[in-house]
């Protein structure tokens, strides 16, 4: 089924999605998209369906033929402090701040938000594989999160982010019953499994 360009009939709509929900560290990040009307590419869906290499290729793509789009981050401090769906709406609407034009309708990616500046919204569940701005934005919000963990990991190796990107591994559990957790886990999360 091929993905529709935008849910509503304004022009200035712009699709969000978080990246690192389920993550047991670093920060979760959103990014916002506005696309123009004639905008397409063959591979763009649901970044989750994507490889590493083809979200690698998109994200430049979509960057210069947006309109706008803008990556909101919130780290893990903030995270155990909100929890993380406050976490992830939060940075949503960072990501909407750094547009360079103020949406005129946002459309969601899950079944939660926080209304952003009065603008309508509507929340869309499996948005990102339903409308082509919720997928721009499930994209860059991914690959600017997978490049956060790369470089967390150089300081960190042990937990071998890069890998997993902070996802609870079997390896990423072991990492943290051996070494114990690090500055950048979310210690609200129930970092070992059962067994450890």
């Amino acid at each position: 089924m091929s993905l529709k360009l935008k849910y509503s009939k304004f022009s200035l709509e712009a699709g969000t999605d978080e990246a690192g929900r389920g993550c047991l560290s670093g920060p979760v990040v959103a990014a916002a998209v506005i696309l123009p009307k004639n905008f397409k590419h063959p591979l763009l869906n649901d970044s989750k369906k994507l490889s590493e290499k083809q979200r690698r290729e998109l994200r430049p793509y979509i960057e210069k033929h947006a309109l706008s789009f803008g990556v909101g981050i919130v780290d893990e401090k903030t995270i155990d402090k909100i929890n993380i769906l406050q976490a992830s709406l939060l940075a949503m609407h960072k990501s909407i701040d750094r547009l360079e034009q103020l949406p005129e309708f946002i459309v969601v990616d899950g079944n939660k938000f926080n209304s952003y500046r009065d603008i309508p919204h509507e929340t869309i569940v499996k948005g990102d594989g339903k409308y082509l701005n919720i997928a721009a934005a499930s994209v860059l919000a991914k690959t600017y999160r997978d490049e956060i963990m790369e470089k967390l990991d150089e300081e960190f190796p042990c937990y071998n982010w890069k890998q997993n990107k902070g996802y609870p591994t079997k390896a990423h559990r072991k990492a943290i019953a051996e070494n114990g957790s690090c500055k950048y886990h979310r210690k609200t999360f129930r970092l070992l499994s059962e067994e450890q």
